[in-house]
């Protein structure tokens, strides 16, 4: 039996959870779950643009645009929102998911104001949600609490 036992709590001495992956994994991963997910938006913009019909290269060149937008607005998301203070980072999620969301819906051939509703709706759960994860995650300047 090589393993330790748990200490008072369910946290190991220190405070900390452990870190599973090493510095090396954690950059590649900084720059890799844009690029998968910003493939996937595209992908799903694309499709949802064509509905159903022939791929061809204007559906091709609207797919990938769309994944770097995608990609590097979330990029530069994940790099820059967690300096901002919780309510701020709230809000920037909020208006990231809202306008994803509602680019994606419009893409259907939906009317722009049920577009409009639905990304409304979408940003609204995502405020909600983010601002309790902030405020219940961090303290007033912005700092994890530990």
């Amino acid at each position: 039996m090589a393993q330790a036992a748990p200490t008072s709590g369910g946290m190991p001495r220190g405070g900390r959870t452990p870190d599973v992956f090493s510095a090396q994994t954690h950059a590649r991963a900084r720059v890799a779950v844009p690029v998968v997910t910003g493939l996937i938006y595209g992908d799903w913009a694309a499709a949802n643009r064509r509905s159903g019909g022939p791929i061809t290269g204007g559906n091709l060149l609207f797919g990938f645009l769309s994944a770097l937008v995608f990609a590097v607005v979330l990029f530069a998301l994940l790099t820059y929102a967690p300096r901002l203070r919780r309510e701020l980072h709230a809000v920037v999620w909020t208006a990231f998911a809202g306008i994803a969301f509602g680019f994606l819906y419009s893409q259907t051939g939906e009317s722009v104001l049920r577009s409009v509703g639905m990304s409304l709706a979408v940003a609204a759960v995502t405020f909600i949600l983010m601002f309790y994860r902030f405020y219940t995650h961090e303290d007033a300047a912005g700092n994890r609490i530990r």
